[in-house]
């Protein structure tokens, strides 16, 4: 009976430093909006997002063959990592004990803390690596953690500085769809790897002629580069014709369509079928024609950058470069819904195919009105926008046809 009256007391102290705290970190999760200044609130998130992925590289460390990706584990110094893993512990824990002193989104902050609390205790940057395998199974957690990372310290900084929709909030409607396509590609890269070299090497491998390869790899290097960039835009400008303009294939592609709100982020939103075949398709001619492995390194840079510059919420003074190279302002213009932009602006990298093929936007207007896909019937959600495609019956991609 001494025990009972103890019992709601325990239940409030559980609900205020465990329950509370949890609920509304789920609440800030699944809202979207702008984060009001002088609250707290940009700094807790902040705290909140290193915690975590200060969590999740932690674990990379207790189990790198399992949890890092190889052709990166080769390349990185583990002592510079250690070191930026030392100091997002650091500015995390620092924010949010500070927050949670003064008072200032205090719940979220203690999930905060609490994420960096138990990422020290499991070893923080201090975790030894020692020798193991190095062909196993993995997933890119390691590239999920520093592309997310680094592409959100370039591109919101991008993004602030030079907005093309001054108005538009770091949390938009549907970021979280368009985080889980971010995350799910990152960790099945491995996985992407693995089918795509299969198939180019028994689908394509045949061709491949080490004489004219060693002719392509004594070009120049920047030659080189803007030889292997216009070969895979070439081949990325049919392929992803071929996306709008077979019906089949537009149920896969829609999916990318389908995000109404252009930046950083949005390029992500992918169905992972499209993701293997467009690699597959870019890829083939290059792995045939044998480009260097310098000049093969500086594309996939070039590449990446692009993906997400082009996809940003970004607008500068291009002048006569924009009829030469895929700018911000060409590609948004592709995901337009707009009756001018439909089936426009294929390409990826050199503006000018489009020109040459006659699929160049004409317009009027300096930027669309409206973006996704024609009678926004994509639903919401990562698992219901990958099943998409396989459904019975679709709606069209124009209604009006």
């Amino acid at each position: 009976m001494s025990d009972t009256p103890h019992r709601p007391m325990a239940r409030k102290v559980i609900d205020r430093a465990i329950k509370a705290p949890i609920e509304e970190t789920r609440e800030l999760l699944h809202k979207d909006g702008e984060l009001k200044p002088g609250l707290g609130m940009v700094s807790s998130v902040i705290a909140l997002s290193l915690g975590f992925l200060s969590l999740l590289a932690v674990l990379a460390f207790h189990f790198p063959e399992y949890l890092t990706t190889p052709d990166l584990r080769h390349k990185y110094s583990v002592d510079v990592l250690r070191q930026l893993l030392l100091a997002a512990l650091l500015i995390a824990g620092g924010m949010s004990l500070a927050n949670i002193i003064l008072g200032r989104a205090r719940r979220l902050s203690m999930v905060a803390f609490a994420l960096v609390i138990a990422a020290t205790v499991l070893g923080g940057s201090r975790v030894p690596v020692g020798n193991f395998p190095d062909h196993t199974p993995y997933i890119g957690l390691d590239w999920f953690i520093l592309d997310l990372l680094g592409s959100t310290l370039i591109f919101v900084v991008i993004e602030k500085l030079f907005p093309l929709y001054k108005g538009q909030t770091l949390f938009r409607k549907e970021w979280q769809t368009d985080l889980k396509h971010f995350a799910v590609n990152h960790f099945i890269v491995g996985l992407a790897l693995l089918v795509v070299n299969f198939l180019l090497h028994h689908l394509f491998g045949w061709l491949v002629r080490s004489d004219f390869q060693q002719f392509v790899q004594h070009i120049a290097f920047v030659p080189q580069l803007l030889l292997c960039i216009l070969v895979a835009d070439m081949a990325q400008y049919w392929t992803h014709r071929a996306y709008h303009e077979v019906p089949f294939l537009w149920r896969f592609h829609a999916v990318h369509h389908s995000v109404k709100t252009m930046d950083w982020l949005a390029g992500s939103r992918q169905h992972m079928l499209e993701l293997i075949v467009t690699r597959v398709a870019v890829l083939a001619p290059l792995y045939i024609l044998g480009f260097s492995e310098g000049v093969m390194n500086a594309y996939i840079i070039v590449v990446g950058f692009q993906a997400v510059f082009n996809h940003a919420n970004v607008h500068l003074p291009w002048g006569p470069l924009k009829y030469v190279m895929v700018t911000p302002d060409f590609h948004h213009w592709h995901h337009a819904s707009d009756d001018e932009a439909i089936d426009k602006n294929y390409a990826a990298h050199y503006a000018f195919l489009d020109y040459l093929f006659g699929t160049a936007v004409k317009s009027t207007k300096k930027f669309p009105e409206h973006y996704g896909v024609v009678g926004d019937y994509m639903p919401d959600g990562f698992v219901r926008q990958q099943l998409f495609p396989f459904r019975g019956s679709t709606r069209p991609r124009d209604p009006q046809t």
